[in-house]
């Protein structure tokens, strides 16, 4: 176990060595990247509330909410 560990440590070392001699970081994203992620995330926003509010899904989760609180205890 402790040798596969300084196996991964020195790899890791290697990278982050490497990423130092050319200047750059692997911490947070660029602006680019965030704007990307945005519209991914807001794309994925636009088809799930379509997904939800479309007739067989709306009246499924009716039934499931109504079942619920017909439950007898």
């Amino acid at each position: 176990m402790e040798r596969a560990l300084g196996s991964v440590r020195r790899v890791w070392n290697g990278r982050r060595a490497w990423l130092g001699r050319f200047g750059r970081s692997d911490r947070g994203m660029t602006t680019s990247e965030y704007a990307v992620g945005t519209i991914a995330a807001c794309g994925f926003a636009a088809v799930l509330y379509k997904v939800v509010t479309s007739g067989p899904v709306l009246s499924a989760m009716q039934s499931l909410i109504k079942d619920a609180l017909d439950a007898k205890f």
